[in-house]
């Protein structure tokens, strides 16, 4: 069972797709056997260039294929729960492309939907299992610099405004909330714990869509603070100060190959340099899920999802985000 030959779908062809597919070629014992987007061209074009037997112009034709164990979903945010639950319902496992879903409701229903089909479930956060982040989650929890005090992360980028793009369509779920925000957000859950109160203030663009947003996490004995924007380019980098040192996840934290650790005025880069884009962490640690049997990950589990989405859900109220037209 431990090499069982793990056969995919992807669902959603679009920019995080291809990466995902990237990284699945460099896996052993996996497949790409099927792949679907509402435009056949597409279809056919993704399949001919990561080696899909079979491309499909309709979700539902690869939810009922009977060669596909598992599904990558990679749709806009806001069908996330609609196609979770169509390839759920169809006894397919299924790793669904952060944010889980809209809100804490859909993500609710999803697990529910998950645990009647007796069908693994995961959200594809992937810098959850990147070698750098589960290095400083060690640091974190064997409390090697003693305890963590604060936390600064960001994630920003400009990009013009336009509205024909998923990025600012607000009924997609677009804007820098969900889309970036998630990631200095789930750092502060992955570190410090769900906070004990929140403070939040945004921008927006004309159409509503959040431009910005900046939010403080108070806890007991620590703060994070925590920003986002779709307005200007930002370090984005976390910061992690300790009672005995201070260690930087480096530029694009959520994706870095490199940490700073700074102590007794020294520094040192400890480089973890994985040759993929880094998306195969998060889908091996998947496929040994499915051949061992599980249905939740013992990582990435629904708790953390479930928090993780409530805490966003927190946040879109204090700054007055809704995404129902």
């Amino acid at each position: 069972m431990t090499n069982k030959n793990i056969r995919w779908g992807i669902i959603g062809l679009g920019k995080i797709a291809n990466k995902f597919a990237t990284d699945l070629a460099s896996i052993e014992h996996v497949e790409l056997v099927a792949v679907a987007s509402r435009n056949i061209q597409n279809a056919n074009n993704f399949a001919e260039k990561y080696n899909a037997k079979k491309a499909y112009s309709s979700y539902e034709e690869l939810a009922k294929d009977t060669n596909v164990d598992a599904v990558y979903i990679a749709t806009p945010h806001s069908f996330h729960k609609e196609h979770a639950i169509l390839c759920l319902q169809n006894k397919k496992a299924v790793l669904c492309e952060k944010p889980f879903a809209m809100n804490l409701s859909e993500v609710t229903e999803m697990i529910q939907v998950a645990k009647e089909n007796n069908v693994l479930l995961m959200e594809a956060l992937w810098s959850f299992f990147l070698p750098h982040f589960t290095y400083v989650l060690d640091i974190v929890k064997s409390e090697k610099f003693g305890k963590l005090k604060s936390l600064e992360a960001d994630f920003g980028f400009h990009t013009p405004y336009n509205t024909d793009s998923r990025l600012f369509k607000k009924e997609l779920g677009g804007g820098s909330l969900l889309d970036i925000g998630i990631y200095p957000i789930f750092a502060a859950l992955a570190t410090l714990g769900e906070p004990d109160a929140i403070d939040a203030s945004a921008t927006f663009f004309e159409n509503g869509a959040d431009a910005s947003c900046d939010m403080v996490f108070q806890y007991k004995n620590a703060k994070a603070t925590l920003k986002s924007t779709l307005l200007e380019e930002t370090p984005s980098i976390a910061i992690l100060k300790f009672d005995k040192a201070t260690v930087k996840l480096n530029r694009q934290f959520h994706q870095s190959s490199s940490i700073t650790i700074i102590q007794n005025n020294t520094e040192e880069i400890i480089n973890f340099d994985f040759k993929t884009i880094g998306y195969n962490y998060e889908t091996e640690h998947f496929n040994n899920l499915l051949r061992a049997g599980e249905k939740e990950s013992n990582i990435m589990t629904f708790e953390f999802s479930k928090n993780l989405i409530n805490t966003l859900d927190k946040v879109r109220e204090i700054i007055g985000l809704t995404y129902n037209n």
